[in-house]
């Protein structure tokens, strides 16, 4: 996802629409975590003036990522829009956004692409509670895993009595 500047300035007063699959199985390299990259369908369009080049885009696609508690693979979906601008003449442009500097006569959208990819990889992901072949075990000696919800209805066995204790109360009450 590359064009020189010239491209560019020959679509200024036309529609310039953007609707690419782009692969980036290098963004493994960068974060170890992730396992794969499905092919990354980019949309939309730029607005190309005569000192900035502003891009408005959907990133659609999906990361696989291991399961926080089974390691298992889950498929973890991206939907990002976003605006991306890019300065033409250098700093001659103040904006509250961030702008990318051409370096130059070509714009590359790629880096930015997997730098939005890599701030999208959340800090845990969870697969389906059925619990797939090939996971991480959910018991073993002495041990098992146990479920938040699960734990709000059991009652810990070492207070079964202390619950009994006012039953007893209100029965001797009337």
């Amino acid at each position: 996802m590359k064009w020189t500047l010239s491209q560019l300035q020959k679509s200024r007063n036309k529609d310039f629409l953007i609707d690419e699959t782009i692969q980036v199985d290098e963004i493994k390299n960068d974060d170890p975590t992730i396992r794969d990259v499905s092919p990354i369908h980019v949309t939309g369009r730029a607005d190309i003036g005569s000192t900035k080049v502003t891009f408005h885009l959907k990133i659609e696609g999906y990361l696989v990522l291991p399961c926080s508690r089974t390691l298992v693979d889950v498929n973890y979906p991206i939907i990002v829009e976003t605006t991306e601008t890019f300065l033409l003449n250098g700093s001659d442009f103040e904006t509250e956004e961030e702008v990318h500097q051409v370096k130059g006569d070509v714009i590359d959208v790629m880096p930015v692409i997997r730098e939005i990819l890599l701030l999208e990889v959340p800090m845990q992901v969870f697969c389906d509670d059925n619990i797939r072949e090939g996971a991480a075990p959910q018991s073993g000696k002495g041990w098992e895993v146990v479920h938040e919800e699960d734990q709000s209805k059991k009652i810990d066995p070492r207070l079964a009595e202390l619950a009994k204790f006012f039953d007893d109360n209100n029965s001797s009450d009337s």
